[in-house]
């Protein structure tokens, strides 16, 4: 039996600190080059070259003000402040790549559909069908506040509203313009024929639209839709919704029971267990040797930030970590931050988290501990974590930037490949078809904006008789 092809994302953000916080220290990082376009340009060069299959860019409004009541842990330690807009970087990386995705975070608590829209319309024509949408609803009350509101919505409300949104950006992206209202016809001046578009009519709790989609149907119509949240609703919202799906699960076991409930609800809705794609996160030290590899971690370790992982950490949860005692089991309050990650270390977990278990866990800086070896025990354990937990790949955190992306590419990219587990060169088309399969640039019959962008459809022509 073939080994199960894996996917991999580099997964950075428009910042100098992402995921493993303090590294930027490092004399050879380059992560404080963030504000250049080179910088971006050289880690789409690179990720193209590994063959992955796309850069996941993340993002979030406001600062992460949670832990010791206050911003000052995260600016002083740069956690994800500053940070620029990620959508911004993608045409710059796209015009030195030609097959290499990208998958941008927005969130759509704070922008009217109709304009954001158009701004994916636009990237998906620039870079020729290869862009992806991370969908989030926040988590920090700073960014509700940043936008004029006194404190965000409820955790699950939120996902109403994200439910409601996705149905009218569907309805713009799929229903607005007929595949051939596009004629581009210079004799008769004709760009577009008038009777191939048509407003379309959106009327509900959360939104109110009437209005034609600005942009013509572009390669994919609907971004590849990505989606991070594990929570119960999240995970409800997932099986509606996503392509691919992110998960932090601290554990094999939880990994593989998220997994597992994911595609059941996706059949439960219709869908194919094979129509989500689940990319698990991970940072990676690796190296010729084992010894090497060892070598590098503890060069890395020194220059970690345990004041910046717990910043990022307790806006995380939405819990001042700084209030517990080091042995103290971390308690479940519900609250409107990620309730994902609260539960995977709570309720969902069989022995209770201690803010010295989390603290052992931030070895580089973050959460998550890294995996380390050589690329023959990387190539392993990967595949091993696949096939115990039934994922489809992994984000790749950057530790040292460039040189993290670049190891794992020059050392265990050939690795897999000699072992059949990963592609030797990029399928044709677009994102979607890369990853699901030549034909399907458009959203499968049975994915939820089909289905609103056909039932639209209808009611447009049947208002027209």
């Amino acid at each position: 039996m073939p080994a199960k092809q894996i996917r991999i994302n580099a997964f950075d953000m428009n910042c100098v600190s992402h995921i493993q916080h303090g590294l930027w220290t490092h004399p050879r990082d380059r992560s404080t080059d963030y504000r250049d376009i080179a910088y971006w340009q050289d880690l789409a060069r690179t990720a193209e070259r590994g063959l992955l299959d796309g850069v996941f860019l993340a993002d979030i409004l406001g600062v992460y003000d949670v832990h010791g009541g206050g911003p000052e842990a995260a600016i002083t330690n740069g956690v994800q402040i500053p940070v620029n807009d990620p959508l911004l970087v993608v045409p710059a990386m796209a015009a030195v790549t030609e097959h290499l995705g990208f998958g941008v975070t927005a969130n759509l608590s704070y922008e009217p559909p109709y304009s954001f829209a158009r701004r994916m319309s636009t990237l998906d024509h620039l870079t020729k069908g290869r862009i992806g949408w991370n969908i989030v609803t926040g988590y920090l009350d700073s960014a509700a506040r940043g936008m004029g509101f006194t404190q965000q919505r409820d955790h699950d409300d939120r996902y109403d509203v994200a439910d409601d949104y996705l149905d009218v950006v569907y309805k713009l992206w799929e229903a607005s313009w007929d595949d051939d209202a596009v004629v581009r016809d210079r004799a008769s001046g004709v760009y577009a024929r008038a009777d191939r578009v048509r407003a379309v009519r959106h009327h509900s709790r959360f939104h109110q639209l009437n209005a034609i989609h600005l942009c013509e149907p572009s390669p994919q119509r609907t971004p590849v839709l990505y989606q991070a949240g594990a929570s119960t609703r999240g995970r409800a919202f997932a099986a509606r919704h996503a392509e691919c799906v992110f998960t932090y699960s601290p554990t094999t076991e939880a990994t593989r029971a998220v997994v597992k409930d994911l595609r059941a609800q996706a059949v439960a809705q219709g869908r194919e267990a094979s129509d989500i794609l689940v990319f698990a996160g991970r940072g990676i030290v690796v190296g010729r040797t084992t010894s090497e590899a060892r070598e590098k971690y503890e060069e890395y370790r020194r220059y970690a930030s345990v004041e910046g992982a717990l910043a990022h950490t307790s806006a995380t949860l939405g819990v001042d970590l700084a209030k517990y005692q080091l042995d103290e089991p971390i308690r479940y309050e519900k609250n409107n931050a990620n309730n994902s990650m609260l539960e995977a270390i709570t309720v969902r977990s069989r022995e209770p988290w201690t803010l010295r278990k989390i603290i052992d866990q931030m070895t580089l800086g973050s959460r998550n501990a890294p995996l380390i070896g050589s690329a023959e025990e990387v190539a392993d354990a990967l595949q091993t974590f696949i096939d115990e937990t039934d994922v489809d790949g992994f984000n790749l955190s950057r530790t040292v930037a460039p040189e993290s992306l670049r190891d794992f590419v020059d050392l265990v990219v050939p690795i897999l490949q000699e072992r059949g587990a990963y592609k030797t060169a990029y399928a044709p088309g677009t994102l979607r078809e890369k990853l699901f399969g030549e034909g399907r640039a458009k959203l499968p019959a049975a994915h939820r904006g089909a289905q609103v962008a056909a039932e639209t459809r209808r009611a447009l022509a049947s208002a027209a008789e």
